[in-house]
């Protein structure tokens, strides 16, 4: 049972090694620097930009349905915030308070509307947003050819 267990453990690690070279931190293999300005954001951080961003959201939706609850609008509210301001800044509301940005792995300056109106569809599908790879990137990351950065 040991040479099974031996054997299944050391499997997926000479698989990994054969089609990716070994990293030593988050984005290595990108160039991206391991600490600091430029390096890859910790999920804290994008969790926490997350939170804010759908509050504020719930929040300006509040705004116009009061004394009701905003239900839907919210989402509505939550894609404008997340859409617009990726597109054209690289950031949220969220992410600007948790200094944190999205860039393209390209190096092109600005995320775009097709690529942050894909990010914002798979956010709300959730599932490719908590799945990551070794470079800490999430499937709507990667399906967009974006990174989450520190500030």
């Amino acid at each position: 049972m040991g040479r099974i267990l031996g054997s299944w453990l050391s499997g997926p690690a000479s698989v990994r090694e054969s089609r990716e070279p070994e990293q030593h931190w988050r984005g290595e293999r990108l160039g991206l620097p391991e600490q600091g300005a430029g390096s890859v954001a910790p999920s804290g951080r994008r969790a926490l930009g997350f939170l804010v961003d759908i509050v504020l959201a719930a929040l300006v939706a509040g705004l116009f349905t009061a004394p009701e609850l905003p239900g839907n609008w919210s989402l509505v509210s939550w894609a404008l915030i997340t859409v617009l301001p990726v597109a054209f800044f690289g950031f949220t509301p969220g992410m600007a308070v948790t200094r944190i940005w999205v860039a393209r792995i390209d190096a092109t300056p600005s995320v775009g509307l097709p690529r942050a109106l894909l990010r914002c569809v798979l956010t709300a599908v959730i599932v490719p947003a908590v799945l990551w790879n070794l470079d800490g990137r999430s499937w709507h990351d990667r399906l967009s050819g974006t990174v989450v950065l520190r500030r």
